[in-house]
């Protein structure tokens, strides 16, 4: 029988609230420094918000998102089991404010921006372009970022290797920071 993983949701409403994890050889669930570090840099500023966790996973960045006073939260996942798991873990926080959606996040993430009527932290969370048949994966997420409207856009986020750098724009996007934890990164466009 497998052992379980959890994380827990770190501050905020359903502080201490565990979320189920997905099977590591399905996805790669974000590190805990990593985590509470982007809520650090968004604080306060994402309360009354929408956020949009792109390849979605277990939906951990999402959910924190809603604990922490985000009004609404949008994900997207390609991965069937992991798609059951996040939207159990949904319905264990609030399914009324967060929108779910099975399929590939190169496909879909268009028309999901387009249903959202205000500008959102988008966090994209791809798998590690080193995983079997995902040797493109970041110039993929690159191509969504530079066709993304401006005005959609509180505060773009990209999880990735650390090895792995991105230009300093990005279409209409400048990159504001990169944070380094380990083998994983995050930088930030606005």
């Amino acid at each position: 029988m497998k052992k379980q993983l959890f994380k827990q949701i770190q501050a905020g409403k359903y502080k201490g609230k565990k979320l189920q994890l997905a099977p590591l050889f399905t996805t790669r669930s974000t590190k805990s420094i990593l985590k509470e570090s982007y809520f650090n840099t968004v604080q306060f500023d994402i309360v009354d918000k929408i956020f949009f966790e792109v390849f979605g996973g277990s939906g951990t960045m999402g959910l924190e998102a809603v604990s922490r006073g985000a009004k609404e939260a949008y994900f997207i996942e390609i991965d069937k089991k992991a798609y059951e798991i996040l939207n159990k873990n949904i319905k264990s926080i609030d399914e009324s404010i967060c929108r779910s959606f099975l399929g590939d996040s190169f496909k879909l993430y268009g028309d999901i921006l387009k249903q959202i009527k205000e500008p959102s932290y988008i966090y994209f969370d791809p798998p590690f372009d080193i995983r079997e048949n995902m040797q493109d994966i970041y110039d993929k997420t690159l191509d969504l970022i530079k066709n993304t409207p401006k005005e959609k856009v509180e505060l773009i986020a990209i999880e990735h290797l650390s090895s792995r750098d991105f230009p300093e724009t990005i279409g209409e996007f400048t990159k504001l920071k990169k944070k380094k934890f380990g083998k994983s990164s995050l930088s930030y466009y606005g």
